[in-house]
C-alpha cells in the first residue's frame, strides 16, 4: 500500500485557496492519514457553514424591488467547489475567476494522477484497486465540474445584474405565475443585434404557439401546463446554445474569408506601385481605398448577414452547431429544469396549468435562451483548463 501514497511535493505546491479543497469531505481514499483528514474535515465543516450564510435565499420580487441583491440559483451545488466558490461570488467576486480556474487546474492533476498510477499498476496486483480509484475519481470529478460550470453561469448572471428566476412554486399563487421585474432590456444586453433579431422571432413564435394550443382566455393572459412549460424552457436553452455556437462559428469564418476577398484588390494595387510614377500611385491608391472601403459593407452584410448563413447550413452541420459538447452539460440542463420546475418535470402526474401574462412568460424564455448561451462560454471555459472527456 506503499505505492498508493502520493508524495508531500504535489500537494504543497497548491495555494492557499486550494489548501482547504484538498481535503473535501468525508469520502475521502483510504491511503490518507486520518489526521490530515480530520484536519480536512474540520476545516470542511467550517467552510460549509461560511458558504451556506452566504448563499441567499431569492423569493418573489414585488415590483418596487428592482435592486439586485441576491446571486442564489435554483440549484443548490452538491459538491465542495460549487459551495466554496458561491461563498467567493457573494463575498470576493473580484478573485471568483482566479479561483475557478485554479480549482479546474487541481482537479485536472488529480485526475491525471489517478489514471496514471492505475496505467503503472495494469498486470499487478494492484490493477483492480487504482481502477478502481481511478473511477471513482472520475466521477467526482465529473459532479464538481457541473458545479463549476453552473457557478459560472450564476457569474454571468450577477454581471449583469439579473437575478435568476427561483423554484416556480416559491412565485406560484392561485395557480398564476408573475414575474417581476422583468429586466428585458439586461437579459438583451448580451446578444448581437442579428441574434437579437432572432430572438424576438424565437419568442413571438412560442408566445403564438402557446395561444393557439392553450385555453382561449383573453389576450393578455395564458395558460399552459407545467410539463409543457419545461419542455418550453428546455428547448429555449438549447436555442441559446445553438445561437451562441453558430455566432461563434459565423464571426470565425467571416474572419477567414476576409483576407480572401480583400487579396485581389491588393495585388493590383501592388502591380500599379511597381510600375507607374509616383502619381500615379497616388492615385492608383486612393482609388483602391475607396474599393475596399465600398466593398467590404457590402460582403458582410449582403451575402454574410447571421440568418442567412443559418438557412444555408446542411443537416450535418445543423446537428453539429446543435450538439451539446460534454455530458457534464447535459446533465446540468436537465438538473436545473427539474431544480427550476421540480423533480417530476418529466412525470404527466400532478401536471397543473400555470397562468400567466405574455411579459413573464417572455422573462423565462429570456433567461433560458440566455442560460444556453452562458452554458457554452462556461464549457468552452472548462474544457480549455480541465479538457473534457468524450460523452
Amino acid at each position: 500500500m506503499a505505492a498508493l501514497r502520493p508524495g508531500p511535493g504535489p500537494r504543497a505546491a497548491i495555494g492557499d485557496i486550494r489548501s482547504v479543497a484538498v481535503c473535501r469531505g468525508s469520502c475521502r481514499p483510504s491511503y490518507l492519514s486520518s489526521r490530515s483528514w480530520q484536519q480536512g474535515y474540520v476545516l470542511n465543516r467550517k467552510s460549509k457553514c461560511t458558504t451556506k450564510k452566504l448563499l441567499t435565499t431569492i423569493t418573489g420580487a414585488k415590483p418596487d424591488e428592482s435592486e439586485f441583491d441576491s446571486i442564489d440559483a435554483p440549484l443548490e451545488p452538491q459538491t465542495w467547489e460549487g459551495s466554496f466558490l458561491c461563498g467567493l461570488l457573494k463575498s470576493q467576486p473580484h478573485i471568483f475567476l482566479v479561483a475557478a480556474a485554479k480549482q479546474l487546474r487541481q482537479m485536472s492533476i488529480e485526475r491525471k494522477d489517478t489514471l496514471t498510477r492505475w496505467e503503472h499498476s495494469i498486470g499487478s496486483s494492484e490493477d483492480c484497486l487504482h481502477r478502481r480509484i481511478a473511477k471513482m475519481k472520475e466521477h467526482e470529478c465529473r459532479t464538481a465540474i457541473e458545479d463549476v460550470m453552473y457557478v459560472l453561469i450564476v457569474h454571468k448572471y450577477f454581471k449583469i445584474e439579473v437575478p435568476m428566476v427561483p423554484n416556480l412554486s416559491k412565485l406560484i399563487s392561485n395557480r398564476r405565475l408573475h414575474i417581476w421585474p422583468p429586466r428585458e432590456a439586461d437579459l438583451e444586453s448580451i446578444h448581437g443585434p442579428e441574434e437579437l433579431g432572432l430572438i424576438r422571432e424565437h419568442l413571438t413564435n412560442i408566445i403564438r404557439w402557446v395561444h393557439r394550443n392553450g385555453p382561449k382566455i383573453n389576450l393578455s393572459t395564458l395558460r399552459v401546463k407545467r410539463l409543457q412549460l419545461g419542455r418550453i424552457y428546455s428547448a429555449s436553452v438549447m436555442y441559446g446554445y445553438f445561437l451562441k455556437s453558430v455566432t461563434v462559428r459565423h464571426c470565425l469564418e467571416l474572419a477567414l474569408a476576409r483576407p480572401q476577398e480583400f487579396l485581389q484588390p491588393i495585388q493590383f494595387l501592388n502591380a500599379q506601385l511597381a510600375t507607374t510614377q509616383k502619381q500615379e500611385q497616388k492615385e492608383a491608391v486612393c482609388s483602391s481605398a475607396q474599393i475596399l472601403s465600398s466593398s467590404k459593407p457590402s460582403s458582410v452584410v449582403d451575402l454574410h448577414d447571421l440568418k442567412s448563413y443559418i438557412m444555408g447550413f446542411d443537416p450535418k452541420t445543423l446537428e453539429l452547431c446543435a450538439k451539446l459538447r460534454s455530458s457534464e452539460a447535459s446533465n446540468l440542463i436537465e438538473k436545473h429544469s427539474q431544480a427550476l420546475f421540480g423533480e417530476n418535470v418529466g412525470s404527466t402526474e400532478n401536471d397543473e396549468a400555470v397562468i400567466l401574462d405574455p411579459a413573464s412568460l417572455k422573462r423565462l424564455l429570456l433567461e433560458a435562451i440566455a442560460f444556453g448561451s452562458f452554458l457554452w462560454d462556461a464549457e468552452d471555459y472548462d474544457d480549455e483548463i480541465f479538457k473534457f472527456q468524450d460523452s
